[in-house]
């Protein structure tokens, strides 16, 4: 069988990741890609082949709508000759489309459900795979027919946590090591995401504030972002210009304060203290996380309160009921991808 991955974003290389490797020792995988934030460093960082075809159009709404066809035509050229089976994707509106346009059948996941993209690959996609959290008078809003929608169990992140918490567990054995001041990774706000509507650079005050008493690391999503940050005011702050996995991250961590969904989610997950600064509206899988207690949301975090939050925390242990809904999770679009 040919698979063909669509990963068009950071976070999807490791969604797939083990999956990717599962499925290629029986099967050939087509992987495409697209320059943004750091997914073209995550996937070589991985060791995957793939193909970048096209650009991202940036933020703007108007760019968005005016570069889609001409991804999707792009994307169509370079599948045309290769046959493939099945087409999966995480968040890729141009995947289902495509599959369309060469009558293979596809599977869109997503559990974003203010996306606007959602609209033309929910219409395209044979199947929609959606986390239990994600309602479904949320997915009809966006066009979504309801006989397509298989809600797979917990969040997207346990799809592929489970197996990075079996090689951290293995790898460490739960040890931390002693350091001489705790370290604080910081994710910035998505600037290009259509969905996002927060504000920009709002962490710079948090950052000064914090950097004399904490080592920081910053996960900068792109270049543009990366400049600002390695600006001399910011220079005692560590700004990572190359791709980290989340398995260098989840050891070093003290403590996360993510501006966007995915890397805070991971972190929460994995037990690790973790506050979401997230400006805009949560999602429904957010909502869940916060509702068990997984991470703390605080949109206008000081510098003062998030020290006080790192004197107070203490890592936990994974969540394990979302561990164990992960492998459940990987295991149903596994097969729905090889019998769907």
């Amino acid at each position: 069988m040919k698979i063909w991955f669509e990963l068009t974003n950071s976070p999807h290389i490791n969604m797939f990741a083990a999956m990717i490797r599962d499925l290629e020792r029986e099967h050939e995988v087509i992987i495409t890609s697209r320059p943004l934030a750091n997914t073209i460093e995550l996937l070589d960082l991985h060791g995957f082949k793939h193909e970048v075809v096209g650009v991202h159009y940036g933020g703007k709404l108007s760019a968005k709508l005016f570069g889609f066809p001409i991804r999707v035509m792009q994307l169509r050229r370079f599948l045309a000759a290769r046959q493939i089976d099945v087409a999966i994707s995480q968040s890729s509106f141009h995947s289902p489309g495509v599959a369309r346009l060469l009558g293979v059948r596809s599977i869109y996941m997503n559990d974003n459900e203010h996306a606007m993209g959602n609209i033309p690959a929910f219409i395209c996609a044979h199947k929609i795979m959606v986390p239990e959290f994600l309602g479904m008078e949320k997915l009809k809003k966006q066009w979504a027919n309801p006989k397509k929608v298989i809600h797979y169990p917990g969040v997207k992140e346990g799809i592929y946590l489970w197996e990075l918490d079996e090689r951290l567990s293995q790898h460490t054995g739960g040890n931390r090591q002693a350091k001489s001041r705790k370290v604080v990774y910081i994710r910035p706000e998505p600037w290009t995401a259509q969905y996002y509507k927060g504000n920009r650079n709002f962490l710079d005050e948090l950052l000064l504030g914090m950097q004399n008493d904490v080592d920081i690391v910053l996960l900068p999503r792109g270049k543009e972002q990366g400049v600002h940050y390695q600006g001399p005011k910011f220079s005692r702050i560590r700004v990572v210009t190359t791709a980290l996995d989340i398995a260098d991250i989840a050891p070093d961590c003290d403590l996360f304060i993510g501006a966007g969904g995915t890397m805070t989610r991971e972190m929460a997950v994995l037990g690790i203290p973790t506050i979401s600064v997230y400006q805009d509206e949560l999602l429904d899988v957010d909502r869940h996380l916060l509702d068990v207690g997984a991470f703390v949301h605080k949109p206008e975090l000081t510098a003062v309160e998030a020290l006080q939050y790192l004197d107070l925390a203490q890592h936990r242990p994974p969540n394990r009921e979302l561990i164990e809904k992960g492998k459940s999770a990987y295991d149903m679009v596994k097969n729905e991808v090889l019998n769907g």
